[in-house]
Formats: C-alpha cells, structure tokens, sequence
C-alpha cells in the first residue's frame, strides 16, 4: 500500500500526538493511552507539569473531513459556554488563547481528564439526577442558536443517509429493493410525526447531540458529568432523553418518568415531544448504517464491526424497520 492510499489515522503514531500536544506547548512524559473512540482519535496524555492544573489531559484528533474548522470551533464555544454557566460538560484548554490547533494535517483540541464511571440508570435517583442536569444544558442551549452545525432533522439523519448509501452501493442487491422500500416506508412515518411535532410548537434547540450512557461520566459526590459534544446540533430536547431509556415499554416508561421529574425541577418538558421518541429512534438506525458505511476505508472499523455489510446484517436492518413502523404506531410513552 502506497502512502497516498493509506488513511489519514495511520499516520496518526504516537510521536505525531506527542509532538502535536509539544507544538502548542504541552509536553507528554511519554505515558500515552489510547480512549475509546471511532469517530475520532481520543488519547489520554500525562504531562510533564500540569496545565491549569491538569497533570494528565485528554487530546482529540478530529476525523479529516467531518467538520469543518467554524463548525469545530462552535462546539467548543458552546461547551465554554456550558462551563460558564456551572453544567458539568467538558470543555477545551485554550493553549496560546486558541481551542482548536492543526499538526500533521490533524485539528485537534486538548482537554483535562475527568475521571467516573458509567451511571446506574436503573437507580430512579440517578435518573433525576441527569435530568436536572439535562435539564440546565437546555437552558444555555436554548438561549442562542447554532449558525454552522446542522440540524437533527429527517433530511440530515434519514434522507441524506438513504441516498448516500443507494448511490455508493452500500446496500447487497438481493436485499437492496427491500430495505429501500422498509427505509421508505418508515420516514414517511417519521415526517408525519416531525410535521405534527412543528404544528404543536415543539421548539428545536442547542443539544449535546448523542446522550447516550457512554458519554455521561458519574462520580458519587457529583454526579453526572457530560463528555464529547462532536454531536452537538440543533434538534428537540427529548433528543438528549431517549438514549437514556432502555428495556420493555414499563421499564422504559419507569426511566422516563424519573428523567422528567428530575428535568421539570429546572425547566419545562413539553410532552407533545414524546411522540419524537420512536421517529428519532428510527432516523438514528438509518444514520448509523450510513456512518458505517462512509468510515469502512478506516481500518479500525472492519476489525470493530467485522458483521456489517454483509446479506444478513441488511435484512436484519429491514427487519428492524418494520419493528420501528410498528413502534412508531403505538402510543407515546408517557411522563
């Protein structure tokens, strides 16, 4: 393999993160680890001497192409912006008075570590918890808005996807035709239900984007803290609850009931939202069978996830579509 066709991470080693992190004037003590991430490169780095107090941080190489440098830097003031207003979200170091740099070819930003653990999302307690929290970074998330990131929205999370894959192939032929018409049939239902969410008045606003329990840090004595805001964009609040919910519908019901409890101390949750969960839930598995596909030049991804692409893995995929237009026909859970 010629350089030329390599992926850009390959040339990613450590003496590149070393060096980037040594470019902005922090220096590793060569204690390198790298985090779990596969849309961009995480690592955790000690320092030689601490920076602002930090002796170990977290350094992030953004995916080359993904974002552009204005949308980059909108994260970044939005989570400085969270900081300010006392939510518990991570926000970058800003080394030489800039938060975003470039080395190698590579943006990358640098933050402190922050340690926790995953939380008890069976535990109701916990659950009001991050509602409350949710709750706060809703309030900053909804007193601007976004001018470069994009919007969670049928198009960007449903149609695009769609599209992009029937034009590269990324479907198998003997399967092709069924899962178009499954993926058809289901965003039709989820612009109905977007219609009837924008008639209600459900307002969109700033999001952290991709809630789910990996990206909420717990510790006892604080609490949840929220990491990684790659996927911040502008959507409706319930965005930020669903990923949370899991189980049967009484379990989900149970989970949902808490977060809302914990949320409404704070703010107002307009319920007319809840009819967004299913829909969400169905754009997500079209997008994240796209997200696949775009990153298979990656060789983290065919190691990560040797099942997709295969016959078998799309007509699971068919199958879990009409599984979601027969969720999406159901009652909205309620709170």
């Amino acid at each position: 393999m010629t350089a030329d066709a390599r992926h850009p991470y390959e040339t990613l080693t450590p003496d590149v993160v070393l060096d980037a992190l040594a470019s902005v004037g922090l220096y590793g003590d060569g204690r390198l680890l790298g985090l779990s991430s596969y849309e961009n490169r995480v690592y955790q780095i000690h320092l030689e001497d601490p920076f602002e107090g930090s002796a170990i941080v977290v350094a992030k190489f953004y995916r080359p192409g993904r974002w552009s440098e204005a949308q980059i830097l909108e994260e970044h003031a939005f989570s400085a912006e969270l900081q300010r207003s006392e939510v518990p979200a991570v926000a970058p170091f800003a080394p030489g008075g800039r938060t975003l740099h470039t080395f190698a070819g590579f943006q990358f930003s640098v933050s402190p570590r922050r340690g926790g653990r995953a939380p008890e999302l069976d535990d109701a307690e916990v659950l009001e918890w991050i509602g409350r929290y949710l709750a706060r970074l809703h309030t900053v998330g909804g007193k601007s808005a976004f001018s470069v990131r994009p919007a969670l929205d049928v198009h960007t999370f449903g149609e695009e996807p769609r599209d992009w894959l029937l034009a590269h192939d990324g479907i198998p032929l003997d399967v092709q035709g069924e899962w178009q018409r499954g993926c058809e049939l289901a965003l039709a239902q989820v612009r109905t239900a977007f219609d009837v969410a924008r008639e209600a008045g459900v307002k969109h606003l700033r999001l952290h984007g991709d809630c789910h329990p990996g990206n909420i840090l717990w510790t006892p004595d604080a609490g949840p803290h929220f990491v990684d805001l790659d996927d911040a964009r502008t959507g409706p609040a319930v965005q930020d609850l669903w990923m949370l919910l899991s189980g049967d519908r009484g379990q989900r019901q149970k989970q949902l009931g808490a977060l809302v409890d914990g949320y409404e101390q704070m703010r107002d949750f307009d319920r007319a939202e809840l009819a967004l969960i299913e829909p969400l839930r169905t754009l997500r598995l079209i997008h994240y069978s796209a997200w696949l596909a775009r990153r298979w030049d990656d060789p983290a991804f065919p190691i990560a996830f040797p099942w997709f692409g295969s016959s078998d893995y799309w007509r699971g995929q068919v199958q879990m579509l009409e599984e979601q237009r027969e969720a999406m026909e159901e009652p909205a859970l309620v709170a």
